[in-house]
Parts: C-alpha cells; sequence; structure tokens
C-alpha cells in the first residue's frame, strides 16, 4: 500500500511539478528548517539547474566534471575546497547547501550565477576552459562576502549549521512570545 501511495504522488508530481515543490517544502520544514533559508535553498536548487544546463551546452560531462567544476567556485569564493568547507561545518555524508546559513547559500548562488552568466558571454568548451570560467564567476561572490565581512566585521562562513541557526532563531521567538504573555 506505502509503496503504492509513494508511486501515485510521483506519478502526481510528474503530472504537476510544483507539487515536488510542496514536497520538498514540507520536508525541510519538517526537518526545522526557517521559512527564509527554505525559500534560499528552493531558489539555489533553480540556480544550479541552469548553471548545469549551461555546461552541459558547452561541453562539460555530467558527474566527475560538475563536481570538479563546483569544487573550483566552492574554492573561489570561499577560499575552501568542498570537503574543507563540509569538514569545518563536521559534515560526512550530509548536503553542504542544506547547511548553510542564508548568507553563504545567497553567495553560492551569486557565484553560480555569475559563472553562467560568464559562460553564455564567454562560450568555453570543454572542462578547461569551464574551470577558468568556475574561478571568475566565484571570484565574484567572494568580493561579495569579503564586502560584507568588511562592513559587519563578522565571517560569513562559519562551522554553524542552518539547522542549528534555525533552533536559535525559534528560541528566541518562542521566549519573546512568553514574554510577551506576562
Amino acid at each position: 500500500m506505502w509503496l503504492a501511495e509513494v508511486g501515485k504522488e510521483r506519478v502526481d508530481e510528474i503530472m504537476e511539478p510544483e507539487l515536488t515543490i510542496d514536497r520538498a517544502l514540507r520536508t525541510y520544514l519538517a526537518k526545522g528548517y526557517t521559512r527564509e533559508w527554505i525559500n534560499q535553498r528552493l531558489q539555489a536548487i533553480s540556480v544550479r539547474k541552469e548553471l548545469t544546463d549551461a555546461w552541459q551546452d558547452h561541453g562539460v560531462k555530467a558527474g566527475s566534471e560538475y563536481a570538479i567544476l563546483r569544487n573550483e567556485i566552492t574554492k573561489a569564493w570561499s577560499g575552501m575546497t568542498t570537503r574543507q568547507y563540509k569538514n569545518l561545518k563536521g559534515l560526512t555524508k550530509e548536503s553542504l547547501r542544506d547547511n548553510m546559513s542564508t548568507t553563504e547559500i545567497v553567495l553560492n548562488m551569486l557565484a553560480e550565477t555569475a559563472t553562467k552568466e560568464i559562460i553564455n558571454v564567454k562560450h568555453p568548451d570543454g572542462l578547461e576552459e569551464n574551470i577558468e570560467i568556475a574561478n571568475e564567476g566565484g571570484s565574484v561572490a567572494k568580493a561579495a562576502r569579503e564586502a560584507i565581512e568588511s562592513k559587519t566585521g563578522k565571517k560569513v562562513i562559519t562551522s554553524k549549521k542552518a539547522l542549528d541557526l534555525g533552533r536559535v532563531i525559534t528560541a528566541i521567538t518562542e521566549k519573546n512570545d512568553d514574554d510577551n504573555e506576562k
């Protein structure tokens, strides 16, 4: 019965793709993420898809070549490889993106969007040419990260995980609600 229900849900999602987004939203809410974070994460998925489409159109093979380019983008904007970034956050198998703060997600989206835009102008072909573009796109987000850090005096990239940040926000909100009731 369960398998039939899941199959029906997936067929319904094929017929109406918005249901997939709704399911992702419910899943993230159930895990305890904030609505702001979820909105950014869902937007990041769309940006990633646009980038991988551009890579595919410019001679990059899915799989390991995508991973190489994503690593180059991450290194360019954050100063760390994807593995180093995951280690900073104490992640093993978990998704790095699911553990980024809203600002980290936005900067990653900026890096990927800039990379896609540069691809569309320079028309690189193959992995090697796209590596150069990935670094250029990542450097756009690096400049933004450094500007934010300069203006706030705080590091954007931290070991904190998105769920941990969401729990802190929830605790503060609940405390304020309790104080207001008194």
